[in-house]
Formats: structure tokens, sequence, C-alpha cells
């Protein structure tokens, strides 16, 4: 019996956006929002947050249990261990990576995915991680990882490299002659867009998406943000100039 857990890593600490996953929008905090669509994914047996053990990551957790979620703290800069022992806490046996910057992440999108990766393993299929940021036609900020709990173990004993500690997947994608890997993709290249949030002009444009479409908790489509955004062109330009921070050099 395969058991998924969702884990979101979450912190106070943002070098661009201090503070950003407890930013309120539409009476909840960005992190609920986040929770809720997790859980909103089919086939999701519990969501997990993966905080720090500092205090100031105290309020990440008591936010998460109030919506729902399970919590684990550890390790601030070592995120790989925070996610082998959520993942070994909530019993794990397929994991979908999520982070919290990502508001509107798309449960459909995700569960598309989940649906996939369990398919081609019962189907007795060589697939240990699937990815739709390994090859990007999604907006960033719809960004879902999905490894087994075993995938994920190894990592931990393997990979030491700061890099590959802080951004728990690097040591899968940069070695695929030791994992199975595939990239999910979708016929339309949307990659362009920014989703996701990690600076006040991707603040600015996420508050002006669920001004518009949001109501309490609501999961929203992604497809109703499309229709938005072509309906308002011009908010594609508040945060288009934004560049994603880059992985190291040995993470290219």
């Amino acid at each position: 019996m395969n058991r998924t857990v969702a884990i979101i890593q979450a912190r106070m600490g943002s070098t661009r956006l201090p503070g950003k996953v407890l930013l309120p929008l539409c009476g909840h905090s960005v992190l609920a929002h986040v929770i809720t669509r997790a859980l909103a994914v089919p086939e999701v047996d519990v969501v997990v947050v993966a905080t720090s053990t500092l205090a100031a990551d105290d309020a990440v957790a008591a936010e998460a249990a109030r919506y729902r979620a399970m919590v684990c703290r550890g390790p601030e800069d070592d995120v790989l261990e925070r996610y082998r022992l959520a993942a070994a806490e909530a019993a794990a046996d397929t994991v979908i990576r999520i982070t919290s910057d990502c508001p509107l992440l798309d449960p459909a999108v995700v569960g598309a995915m989940l649906t996939h990766f369990l398919q081609q393993r019962g189907a007795g299929r060589a697939l240990d991680y699937l990815s739709n940021g390994l090859q990007r036609s999604f907006p960033r900020g719809l960004d879902a990882e999905i490894f087994t709990r075993a995938v994920l173990e190894r990592c931990a004993r393997e990979a030491w490299e700061p890099h590959m500690r802080e951004h728990v997947t690097p040591y899968v994608y940069q070695h695929p002659d030791r994992f199975r890997i595939e990239a999910w993709t979708q016929p339309l290249d949307q990659s362009a867009q920014r989703w996701t949030l990690d600076t006040p002009e991707d603040w600015a444009l996420i508050s002006a998406i669920f001004g518009a479409l949001g109501d309490g908790l609501n999961v929203f489509p992604s497809a109703s943000v499309h229709a938005l955004l072509d309906a308002h062109p011009d908010w594609r330009a508040l945060n288009a100039h934004i560049e994603q921070k880059p992985l190291p050099a040995a993470a290219a």
C-alpha cells in the first residue's frame, strides 16, 4: 500500500522577501494557501511542513498545525535532512516536494504527475524521480517534484556538497546514470511566466491575482489565472524582469 506525503519546505528567513510565507492573502497566510492546495492533490495522504528549529520559525510551525498539516523541524540550512526527517516521521513511500513560495500551486497539475508516477511504478517501469522543472513548460510557481523515499534516503547518505543539502534534489538530476528520471511537460510552453513568490514584485502580481480570483481558501485552477492575465496583460509586467536566483555553478 503506497503512502504519499507532500512535504512543503517553509521558513521565515528569505533574502529578498523576509517573512513571505506568512504574508496575508484573502484572510489567510501564503502558507495556508500552499497547504490547502497540497491537501487538494488527489491521492495525497498527508501534508507535512518541514521548517527549521530556529525560534523565528515557531510561527511557521504554529501556522502549519492550524491548517491541518503535520510539522517536522530540522536544520535550517540542511533542507535535505529536513526532508529525510519529515518523510520518516510521516512514514512516506512516495514524496512530493513543494516549496512554500508557490501559493498558486495547481492540484490538478500535481495530481496528473502523481498518477503518472504511481502508474509507471505500478506497472513495473523504472521511475525514481519526476519533475516539471527539469524541462520547463509550466509557469514558475507550479513546480513539483515526485520521488520515492528510497531515493530521498540515498540522497541523504551520498550527497554532501552544500548546494545538494540546501536544494534537496540536485544529486538526483545531476546523476541520471544512478537514477531513473523523467521530465513532465505540457505542449504549450508557458515557462516565461512567473507565478512564484520571492520578491516584492512577485508579491504585487500574486496579490492582484488573489484579489481578483480569491475568496478565502478557494482553490482556483491555473486556467483561471491564465484567463485573468490574458485579460490584464499589463499585470505580467509587474515581475517580468525578475530573474530566478540560480543554483551554484556546480548544480547547473
